[in-house]
């Protein structure tokens, strides 16, 4: 039996991404986000949920631009940090030690040490409460050498990715089985038309 616990935020694990912006004068900052996730794959989009008061809210809103930086779990202190303290009155590439890095096709920073970094464009946003979620285009992904697989698509042991839920920051745990495969043992054969 379930027991109910009300409308909550609860959904797991979710993402611990570091969101890129530069300000008014053109300083980088970073934002820990978990309200995020892929929206859409053709155009490919990425959603990132901020309240209207972050300082990343107006980096976004002005320069119509972000970047997700993927942290491995060695950045969970400084991904922590990133959300704990604001923009408005801290430096916080200086302060956790991390290096802004200016993407190539927006207009936003992204942290150098992050081996999966994602430059988008603003898309679209939509008010939804309490946060604003603005999707934007992905128009380009860099990853660090040595995260790929031997087929060059990203291996997640390799990224080791931090995650989050309500309960703090955890890695990811063993691989169980290739995607759009193991499920395929549940399929029923399907009849054929008697001809």
């Amino acid at each position: 039996m379930k027991k109910s616990h009300g409308p909550k935020t609860l959904a797991y694990p979710l993402p611990a991404w570091l969101v890129g912006t530069y300000d008014e004068n053109g300083a980088p900052n970073i934002m820990t986000a978990a309200w995020a996730g892929i929206l859409a794959s053709d155009p490919p989009v990425i959603g990132v949920s901020i309240r209207p008061s972050r300082a990343t809210f107006d980096g976004i809103t002005l320069h119509k631009a972000f970047t997700v930086s993927c942290p491995s779990a060695a950045l969970a202190v400084e991904t922590d940090f990133a959300g704990i303290v604001s923009g408005r009155m801290h430096d916080k590439f200086r302060e956790a030690g991390l290096t802004p890095a200016k993407a190539t096709l927006v207009n936003a920073p992204y942290v150098e040490e992050c081996p999966v970094v994602a430059e988008c464009r603003l898309l679209k946003t939509l008010e939804l409460g309490s946060h604003v979620l603005f999707a934007g285009q992905i128009l380009d992904v860099k990853a660090e050498e040595g995260v790929e697989s031997e087929n060059g698509s990203l291996d997640v042991p390799r990224i080791d990715p931090l995650v989050y839920s309500s309960a703090g920051y955890f890695r990811l745990g063993e691989f169980l089985g290739p995607a759009f495969s193991i499920g395929k043992k549940l399929v029923k054969a399907v009849p054929q038309p008697e001809q």
